[in-house]
C-alpha cells in the first residue's frame, strides 16, 4: 500500500488535475485566440467592404453592363467617364458641393460652441439639481427625431425661415445631449488637480475651460467633430423638407435626383456617390488615432 501511495506521488504533473499551463501551451493558446481574432475581422471587413465595392464596380461599368443578367462583379472595360459624366452632366454639383460644405461647417462650429459650456459645467460645476437636469437632458436623447419634424417645420415656416439655410443651422447652436454626454465624460477624466491650481493663479471659469481643458480634451472635440461633420455632410430628410431651390440643395439631395422616371443612371449615379464619399474617408483616415482615443477614453469615464 505505501509502495502504491509512494508512486502515485511521483507521477507525472499531467496527470494531476488544475495543473499550470507551460510557456509552449500558453504560446499555442495565445496564437490560436490571435489567429481566431484576425479571421473575425477579416470576414467582418469583407462583409462591411462588398456594397463599397460593388459600388466601385458599378461606377465603372457601361450602361449595358449595369443592366446584364446575371450580374458582374467586374465590367468588360473600365469606364472613368461616368465620373466626369456625373460630377458635370445636367446637375451642377460643384454648387451642391459648396452648399454642403457651408452647411456642414457652420453645424459644426454651433455644436462644439452649444456644447462645451454645458458639458464643462455638468463635468466641474456645481449647482444645486445639476444631476437632475443631466438626466433630463440625457432623457431627450430617447426621443426619435422624426417627432419634432412637424412641429419645427410649423414654426420654421412661420418665421419665413423654408427655402434657407437658417433651420439646417440655427438649431446646431443650441446643442447635441450625445456630444455634451461624450465632452462631459471626457472632461471627468481630467485631474482637479489642474483646475484647483488654475483657481489659485486666479483664472475665471472660462480661462480654466480655454486654457486648460479644451487642450486636453483635443481628443473628446476631434471625434465629436467627425460625428458632426459626417451627420450632416450625409444629412437628406430634413435637407429635403427645407431646401426648395436646386441652387440651394446639397450633395445627397442631388444624389436622390438621379432616380429618372423610365431610366437610372446607376453608373453615373456610383461614381457620384464615391466622389462625395471622399471629404469623409479623408477627414476619417487623417483624424484615425484622436477620433479612437477620444471614443475609447470618452466611454471609460465613469464618473
Amino acid at each position: 500500500m505505501l509502495v502504491e501511495t509512494a508512486a502515485h506521488d511521483r507521477a507525472p504533473a499531467r496527470t494531476r488535475p488544475g495543473r499550470p499551463l507551460t510557456s509552449e501551451q500558453a504560446d499555442r493558446i495565445r496564437r490560436i485566440r490571435r489567429t481566431g481574432a484576425y479571421v473575425l475581422l477579416a470576414v467582418s471587413s469583407a462583409v462591411f467592404l462588398l456594397p463599397f465595392l460593388w459600388m466601385l464596380t458599378t461606377s465603372l461599368k457601361s450602361d449595358a453592363d449595369n443592366l446584364a443578367f446575371p450580374p458582374q462583379w467586374l465590367p468588360d472595360a473600365f469606364h472613368f467617364e461616368n465620373y466626369v459624366k456625373g460630377w458635370s452632366g445636367s446637375l451642377p454639383f460643384t454648387r451642391f458641393l459648396v452648399n454642403t460644405i457651408v452647411i456642414t461647417g457652420l453645424s459644426m462650429a454651433g455644436n462644439l460652441l452649444s456644447c462645451v459650456l454645458p458639458a464643462y459645467a455638468f463635468a466641474r460645476m456645481r449647482a444645486p439639481a445639476a444631476t437632475l437636469m443631466f438626466g433630463a437632458l440625457m432623457a431627450t436623447m430617447m426621443i426619435p427625431r422624426e417627432i419634432t419634424l412637424v412641429p419645427k417645420f410649423i414654426m420654421f415656416s412661420k418665421l419665413g425661415w423654408v427655402d434657407t439655410y437658417l433651420p439646417l443651422i440655427v438649431p446646431e447652436f443650441f446643442g447635441v445631449a450625445l456630444y455634451i454626454f461624450l465632452l462631459r465624460q471626457f472632461f471627468t477624466t481630467i485631474p482637479q488637480e489642474l483646475i484647483d491650481a488654475a483657481r489659485i493663479d486666479g483664472a475665471s471659469e472660462l480661462r480654466i475651460l480655454w486654457s486648460v481643458m479644451l487642450p486636453l480634451a483635443r481628443p473628446a472635440i476631434a471625434a465629436i467633430c467627425l460625428f458632426s461633420f459626417v451627420g450632416n455632410w450625409n444629412q437628406y430628410l430634413e435637407n429635403s423638407i427645407y431646401l426648395r431651390t436646386v441652387d440651394k440643395i446639397t450633395l445627397a439631395q442631388g444624389l436622390g435626383m438621379f432616380n429618372g422616371v423610365y431610366v437610372t443612371q446607376y453608373n453615373q449615379m456610383m461614381a457620384v456617390s464615391i466622389i462625395s464619399m471622399m471629404p469623409i474617408l479623408i477627414v476619417f483616415f487623417l483624424a484615425q488615432k484622436t477620433f479612437i482615443r477620444g471614443v475609447t477614453l470618452t466611454g471609460i469615464a465613469g464618473r
